[in-house]
């Protein structure tokens, strides 16, 4: 899902399972380690809504994140295939690509994706940061990794293994994008 309309479908879904589940803006702020401002921003629909918090509801809520994505369940539970260009594209950040890998089995203990991430200027870095766990696995092109003030240089081969508390932010190098598999827990 690209642009506005990923926002506009998956926040009437974040409504909806919050009221399904009999928790107010507060009850799941405190739950998730949010403000409430945050949980009220996402689900209005006019604002990029981070996987991993879409992960994070979907934890609380007892729910399958594909069904917050896709509004539809995910049934597969022995595996689940997905050839190339196949994943589900998924609005996670504007300006990087997000294919997730693993959108219909169903009680995933980790999300992985595919991402292809910019070139672009230090001052255009976008932080990040949530819980759990990341794996970043690079496919293509150089990456740098910034974790908190510490920069990491991957080439294709490379990998990094972090706590996502960690404000982390990434780029392509040399003008070119990056392609890495990241696997988030």
């Amino acid at each position: 899902m690209h642009g506005n309309k990923a926002y506009t479908e998956i926040a009437p879904r974040l409504v909806g399972l919050r009221e399904a589940v009999d928790m107010t803006v507060d009850q799941l702020a405190e739950k998730i380690g949010v403000k409430p401002e945050t949980v009220a921003l996402y689900e209005e629909g006019e604002t990029e809504i981070p996987v991993s918090y879409l992960k994070d509801v979907a934890t609380v809520c007892g729910v399958d994140l594909s069904s917050l994505i896709t509004g539809q369940e995910g049934h597969l539970h022995d595996y689940t295939l997905v050839r190339k260009g196949e994943g589900l594209s998924v609005e996670r950040r504007v300006d990087y690509d997000y294919f997730n890998l693993a959108a219909r089995f169903t009680n995933k203990m980790m999300e992985p994706f595919l991402v292809t991430v910019p070139a672009k200027d230090l001052n255009e870095l976008t932080w990040n940061e949530h819980n759990g766990q990341e794996f970043i696995y690079l496919l293509e092109g150089k990456l740098e990794v910034w974790l908190d003030q510490k920069r990491h240089k991957l080439e294709a081969g490379d990998s990094i293994y972090f706590d996502s508390r960690i404000p982390h932010a990434l780029r392509g190098l040399d003008g070119e994008s990056a392609t890495f598999l990241d696997v988030i827990s």
